[in-house]
């Protein structure tokens, strides 16, 4: 008698120690890489060199810069256009915002954004207007810029710009941050603000039929071990999980019910690990699993319909 209820009382320590939760939003990871095709497509913002500004030095690290760049050879476009910028005379003041942008664009383009933000601040970019013949580039480039680098106050103010100037721009990254970050709340909204965006309540329908349950995953392994990675489809997770459970159960009880409690207590201690640890497991599993389910309806949408920043750009090198 003894004996059961100091196992009980282990198995209820062992429920009720602790508890993982883990969050139902998700973060996916939907990325475009930019190709030299794309860029070729793309008008250039500023005019050609003049014959006597392709004789200068200056003018011929902007041209092989731009030959860099068109080729997505960046590190080679950022270095060249910084010695383009270095060998322009001091009083060019026409040219050298275009230098700076084409760096800027380089940065972007190579999804540094941490020198974007950088090089935006430290440059005459910054008071740019619009005026700039790529203005509307440069503020796309910066929002996103912001974005990644986790400044979204900064984003935000960017934002209210381009809606000032460009609100179509705007309400496509309003679109194209939500569905990036997949928010699915956020594309709740712009689906009810207009039905007209079939694609967007596609993909909330196709994700609500066929995604997991965080809790689901986590009950299931709670009461069986392994049964919650089975529920997201892990097999050899769900068998691994279920033996070495079984196993540590097993030996705890067997020491317990041979009175070496040292030993019951040693085992129960390394289950306690693997049970909740499964249940987290199961759980992080699950989550897993709806953000590569996400990403899957989420990509095409972005790519078909131009969604992704870099894709609004409306000029090259």
């Amino acid at each position: 008698m003894r004996h059961t209820r100091f196992i009980i009382i282990a198995l209820f320590i062992l429920v009720f120690s602790g508890c993982y939760r883990v969050p139902d939003k998700i973060d996916p990871e939907v990325n475009f890489v930019v190709q030299d095709t794309y860029l070729k497509q793309l008008p250039p913002a500023f005019p050609p060199l003049t014959p006597t500004e392709k004789a200068s030095s200056w003018g011929q690290e902007y041209l092989i810069a731009q030959k860099f760049a068109e080729k997505l050879d960046l590190y080679r476009a950022i270095t060249t256009f910084k010695r383009a910028e270095f060998l322009l005379p001091k009083d060019d003041h026409s040219r050298l915002p275009e230098i700076q942008y084409q760096n800027l664009l380089s940065y972007y383009l190579g999804k540094r954004y941490e020198e974007a933000v950088s090089e935006f601040v430290h440059s005459d970019l910054y008071g740019a207007t619009k005026e700039f013949p790529a203005y509307h580039d440069l503020l796309i480039i910066m929002y996103e810029s912001y974005l990644e680098v986790g400044d979204a106050q900064k984003a935000d103010y960017i934002l209210k710009i381009i809606e000032h100037h460009y609100p179509d721009t705007a309400k496509r990254l309003e679109i194209s941050t939500a569905l990036i970050d997949g928010d699915l709340k956020k594309l709740c909204m712009i689906q009810k603000e207009d039905p007209s965006k079939t694609y967007i309540s596609d993909l909330l329908e196709t994700y609500e039929s066929k995604k997991k349950s965080v809790k689901k995953a986590q009950t299931f392994n709670a009461i069986l071990p392994g049964a919650g990675f089975l529920y997201v489809g892990q097999k050899q997770s769900a068998l691994t999980s279920f033996l070495l459970n079984g196993l540590f159960i097993w030996a705890s009880v067997h020491f317990y019910m041979k009175g070496n409690y040292a030993a019951g207590a040693i085992f129960t201690s390394f289950e306690t690990g693997w049970y909740f640890g499964g249940i987290y497991g199961a759980g992080e599993s699950a989550k897993l699993y709806n953000e590569r389910l996400y990403e899957e309806h989420a990509y095409p949408i972005l790519n078909k319909h131009g969604g992704f920043p870099v894709l609004m750009l409306r000029f090259g090198f």
